[in-house]
């Protein structure tokens, strides 16, 4: 599921009512903004109907939300607590065809940490199939574009993510001059017994990370993931507070039951971390997330910390991580542990000037 930033719903609806759009190729069609008021549960079909053989749990949760608060009808712009799911939808665009809600796509502000350059995610791209080969996805984007456009008072990102396999979405999103930043698998495991002790046992010194050495996995984060490939994942650039968490920030997983176990490899000789696994659980949550990162030589210590993650946690837990496709080394260790394939998806950015 995505993360969202925040807009008031007063902004949101503002924002969208100063919006232009493009000429309708046909009288009683084309492009408009979103109406949240009447287009939810038509949006909710659509996006249902275009992603079913994608859609995770978060994003049937985020469907059952929509056709919820559908029902509300023209009292939804009274609604005191809008999600921000419904506030990125509100600021998108809709596509009407024979009296019918047909295409879509949202914008919505990305969630970044603070010391980022402000970016726009570009979601829910789908369009019927009764209706395709149109060129309706390629207006709605224009459209969106030229939204985000507007709305930027600085230089912006514009960033999206499509499966693999969408050839048709990745040419689209190519000819608009879209670049690839990288390619994330996501492997899921699920509870079973761990592996066998690999020949020799684990032959790395594995410790938590301490406080004062947020420096040195920051850099092996910048050589292993750096933001122009991707950087650790959807939405986390290598930056420093993603390693040197605010008080504030502790303070809300402490209250909302999140925690994150850091656990490193370190060099014997300057005590470099040369590996890094981060275990991430909450509340609820369907699985343990994984994130693990290792310098180009250091696939040893990479297979010691998923070993320890599989040993601690993988007899009673679901495990997931998303890892860059291109490591090898990592992918095949995955598969020699038990995890199996989900998906593999494109990150993508356009810079759009102000």
């Amino acid at each position: 599921m995505l993360e969202y930033g925040n807009l008031t719903h007063a902004e949101a609806r503002g924002d969208v009512a100063s919006l232009s759009v493009s000429k309708p190729q046909l009288t009683g069609s084309g492009p408009r903004p979103v109406n949240l008021k009447s287009d939810l549960a038509a949006l909710a079909d659509l996006i249902e109907l275009a992603f079913a053989d994608t859609m995770d749990n978060g994003g049937r949760a985020a469907i059952r939300e929509m056709r919820t608060l559908s029902r509300i009808g023209p009292s939804l712009g009274i609604v005191p607590a809008m999600s921000d799911l419904l506030i990125g939808m509100g600021l998108g665009f809709v596509w009407i065809e024979d009296g019918r809600l047909v295409g879509n796509v949202s914008i919505f502000p990305a969630s970044l940490p603070p010391e980022a350059r402000r970016a726009w995610i570009i979601a829910n791209v789908a369009v019927h199939p009764d209706y395709r080969e149109r060129g309706i996805a390629r207006a709605l984007m224009h459209d969106s574009l030229n939204s985000v456009h507007q709305r930027s008072g600085s230089p912006a990102g514009v960033i999206l993510q499509v499966e693999a396999q969408n050839w048709k979405a990745r040419h689209l999103y190519d000819t608009l001059a879209f670049d690839e930043e990288g390619t994330f698998t996501l492997w899921r495991r699920a509870p079973g017994p761990p592996p066998r002790p690999v020949l020799g046992g684990p032959g790395s010194y594995i410790t938590r990370r301490g406080r004062g050495d947020w420096r040195s996995e920051l850099a092996l984060a910048r050589l292993a993931r750096p933001e122009a490939a991707g950087g650790i994942g959807w939405l986390r650039p290598p930056m420093p507070s993603l390693f040197r968490p605010s008080i504030r920030k502790a303070l809300t997983d402490l209250i909302n039951l999140r925690g994150m176990e850091r656990l490193v490899v370190e060099s014997q000789r300057d005590r470099r971390i040369l590996a890094s696994l981060w275990v991430e659980r909450g509340f609820g949550a369907s699985s343990v997330q994984l994130t693990l990162m290792a310098e180009p030589d250091a696939g040893a210590e990479a297979m010691d910390l998923l070993l320890t993650a599989l040993r601690r946690f993988g007899e009673d837990s679901t495990l997931a991580i998303e890892h860059p496709s291109k490591d090898e080394v990592v992918s095949a260790l995955l598969d020699r542990f038990g995890f199996r394939k989900v998906r593999t998806l494109v990150h993508m950015r356009k810079e759009v000037e102000s």
